[in-house]
């Protein structure tokens, strides 16, 4: 890499002959010039696994090329010409089947895929030749100005590439280079380089509900109101994608970050009246982003759900499917006349201004107290509602501990950072076994009622042809089928989160939180 004061060109041409090279003659008297995108996810999956998707236009045409964290070519996908390359943001359905698609699947998911940097590049290609003038290297010159995510110019780039059987002459013109001042080793990929000079830095996952750094004496009040300030830049951050429909976690991780909130709010850290206020306008989020997720829901389950008959074909559901996109079209337009709303304009800038003007309780005691006893209070409800359960327990009974487990599991998240990592992780994972086992039941259970809806629905409207409602039938059976299931095996995942060693790690998080 150069930096702005380092080598210039005639410096560079100079570098070859004290290597015993020659540049060939012509070289770097022109440039050509393509456009550079890097896309990944709004959380940056592929860059924490290691890859960088970069989409490169130019001369007509555009080509996306998946790259290892060694910067290794993994998988290429030409789209030509450039004007048939997908409009970003997209989903990996919009990319041709193959080799790139493949691998991306497993990392990015569900989540689409978006530009995280642009540049235009003048490139610059020089060629040093030994005594035979035979080519031995071919050195790179890469000129970047950056118009995304802000306008900047990067610092120039040299790369150097040894012919095969020439890495020795290679190495000797790359320690020339080296030497010159104003060089310095790449410390990144040019998609570090194109975001460190936007000042921005890669990697970070915005837009999810986490844990916010607490010292475990800070006042239950200011604590609170530091979390639930960092949720609502969550419920903030994920608005726009929500809103345009980038994808589905936008409105998942949402409704986590108001989950949280209601969760934090019946814990009555935070004074006077400001729970009485809020809870019903949270309550509101949470009931506005319901239906639109529910379906999402529905939606991404819908494959592995055609996958399961037998009886029936994948075409007999394609009216089903229709039927769920516009119902979810109809509940995705009421989530963005409410998003868009002045009530959530009132309550952002109301919960803003309260927070900022919390105090310190006179007799609130500290976060780490809070942590202590509420995580306590949460852990026997769950296993006082969890010992009532019997084989003939209603339903109801079910849903109602799985919320319990809800309440707690957001509880050791909320107050992790005054807890033992590998103990939370632990203990974490135990409630989980649980909560899925929960969250199987219920789901497999509304999702059988919702069906009869649908198809009462669909029969109104007379979209249901006859094999359409035969193949619902058998996704019912089939949904029947997982309840029975996932209710054989909640004796067990109850038995191991309410035994000994696990309540012992709910115990020392307590203990640890007030130490």
């Amino acid at each position: 890499m150069l930096d702005e004061a380092g080598a210039g060109l005639d410096e560079l041409a100079a570098v070859a002959p004290g290597a015993g090279l020659r540049w060939a003659d012509g070289d770097g008297d022109g440039a050509r010039s393509c456009r550079r995108t890097w896309l990944d996810t709004f959380d940056w999956r592929l860059y924490r696994a290691g890859l960088t998707l970069e989409q490169v236009t130019g001369d007509g045409a555009a080509g996306l090329t998946l790259t290892g964290r060694d910067g290794e070519e993994l998988a290429a996908e030409q789209i030509s010409p450039a004007g048939q390359s997908p409009r970003w943001p997209a989903k990996l359905d919009g990319l041709p089947a193959g080799p790139l698609r493949e691998l991306l699947e497993p990392v990015v998911g569900v989540r689409a895929l978006s530009p995280v940097a642009r540049v235009t590049s003048r490139l610059t290609q020089r060629r040093a030749l030994n005594s035979d003038a035979k080519i031995v290297a071919r050195l790179g010159i890469e000129r970047m100005s950056v118009t995304s995510p802000a306008r900047a110019v990067a610092p120039p780039r040299l790369t150097l590439a040894a012919v095969r059987g020439y890495q020795a002459e290679a190495d000797r013109l790359g320690a020339a280079l080296t030497a010159l001042s104003g060089v310095t080793p790449a410390n990144g990929t040019a998609l570090d380089a194109a975001l460190a000079a936007s000042g921005q830095r890669p990697g970070r996952t915005p837009g999810k509900a986490s844990a916010v750094p607490l010292a475990r004496d800070a006042p239950a009040a200011t604590a609170m109101a530091s979390i639930f300030a960092a949720l609502f830049d969550v419920i903030e951050v994920n608005v726009g994608g929500a809103v345009r429909d980038i994808d589905s976690e936008f409105l998942h991780d949402l409704r986590v970050a108001v989950r949280w909130t209601r969760s934090g709010l019946k814990l009555g850290a935070i004074p006077g009246d400001l729970a009485v206020r809020f809870a019903p306008e949270f309550r509101w989020l949470g009931d506005l982003t319901t239906p639109a997720r529910d379906l999402d829901v529905y939606l991404l389950g819908l494959p592995a759900m055609t996958a399961s008959l037998e009886a029936g074909c994948a075409a007999d559901l394609e009216p089903f499917r229709g039927h769920l996109e516009r119902s979810r079209a109809t509940a995705h337009r009421a989530l963005t006349r409410g998003l868009r709303s002045a009530r959530f304009g009132r309550l952002a800038s109301g919960w803003r201004a309260e927070l900022a003007a919390v105090r310190p309780q006179r007799k609130g005691g500290t976060v780490a107290q809070l942590a202590d006893d509420r995580i306590g209070a949460a852990n026997s409800r769950v296993l006082k509602a969890g010992r009532r359960i019997t084989p003939s327990s209603p339903p109801e009974r079910l849903h109602e501990l799985r919320k319990r487990c809800k309440e707690l599991r957001y509880l050791v998240e909320m107050f992790g950072s005054l807890h033992d990592p590998a103990v939370r992780w632990q203990a974490e994972r135990e409630l989980k076994s649980l909560q899925d086992c929960l969250g199987e039941f219920q789901d497999a259970q509304v999702q059988r009622e919702e069906i009869g809806v649908f198809a009462a629905q669909m029969l109104a409207e007379r979209s249901a042809p006859a094999p359409t409602l035969l193949a619902m039938g058998e996704i019912a059976a089939c949904l029947a089928r997982r309840q029975r299931q996932a209710r054989s095996q909640f004796d067990a995942r109850f038995a191991g989160f309410a035994g000994a060693p696990s309540q012992a790690r709910l115990a020392a998080l307590a203990s640890a939180a007030s130490a």
